[in-house]
């Protein structure tokens, strides 16, 4: 079979044109002025987000999970990793162990630069952190069960690609962040994950359907953490007016132990 190239790099411009219709979060937070970073508001709402959103993590989680049992499929990883042997033999960077994390760091340094996301700063950072959780359990959980060699033999934890997952959560929480500003942040962040992606295959580290499973898990685990914090956060943060009760939460550490100390008035 030929031309297993020209598949490869039309399943990624379908990964990078998929950019999520991104959810919305209602009553944004257009300030992050020092006086309230810290200081958590009384309520945030649910995330809205369309059920066609999902759709392109979920076949990317599909098509992964049916690669470590599905002959045809299995055999577009061998086909891939073929024709890249052939024609880039002695192919290899590390530039994609800092692609993955491009997008997260505009964010910050676009907040630093005035311009407004969705969020406050320590909603974001939660959100960020929550995703990574979910999406670090998710991963190493399935890591250790599909025991996959990589194409390098390093080891087994080969399914699916840690980098593209952590890229793509990456991709997705600025897409949330900044797709209200404008949809080119969500290009921009989706560029890079896409790009950390195909290194990994170039590199010899992971097989095709890996980076196609971690794409979707990572994008999936930002979608979650937006799902789930404003529960969590209108649960625990809730400020009632009326009694003029106020909730903070402020960052520790401790030892070496980065953490969050909660206070609220009572």
């Amino acid at each position: 079979m030929k031309n297993f190239k020209l598949i490869y790099f039309a399943v990624i411009v379908v990964l990078l044109n998929s950019i999520q219709v991104n959810a919305q979060v209602i009553d944004s937070v257009k300030t992050d002025s020092v006086e309230h970073i810290l200081e958590v508001p009384d309520t945030v709402k649910h995330l809205e987000s369309k059920v066609i959103s999902f759709i392109p993590p979920a076949v990317f989680v599909g098509y992964g999970l049916l690669s470590l049992g599905v002959k045809p499929i299995r055999d577009i990883d061998f086909h891939v990793y073929n024709d890249l042997r052939k024609d880039h033999p002695n192919f290899s960077t590390k530039v994609d162990n800092y692609f993955q994390f491009v997008p997260v760091v505009t964010v910050y340094a676009l907040n630093l630069a005035g311009v407004a996301g969705k969020n406050r700063f320590i909603d974001r950072t939660i959100l960020y952190a929550l995703s990574q959780t979910i999406r670090y359990g998710v991963v190493n959980v399935i890591k250790g069960a599909s025991n996959r060699q990589r194409p390098n033999g390093f080891d087994d934890k080969s399914f699916p690609s840690g980098h593209a997952s952590t890229a793509f959560a990456a991709a997705e929480f600025m897409a949330q962040e900044y797709g209200e500003v404008s949809p080119w942040y969500g290009v921009y962040a989706y560029s890079f994950a896409t790009a950390t992606a195909i290194l990994r295959v170039y590199n010899n580290d992971h097989w095709f359907s890996d980076i196609i499973a971690g794409a979707g898990f990572g994008i999936l685990s930002t979608k979650a953490a937006y799902l789930l914090y404003p529960i969590i956060r209108n649960n625990l943060f809730r400020n009632d007016k009326k009694d003029d009760k106020a909730t903070i939460l402020l960052p520790s550490y401790n030892n070496g132990v980065v953490g969050f100390t909660f206070v609220k008035r009572l």
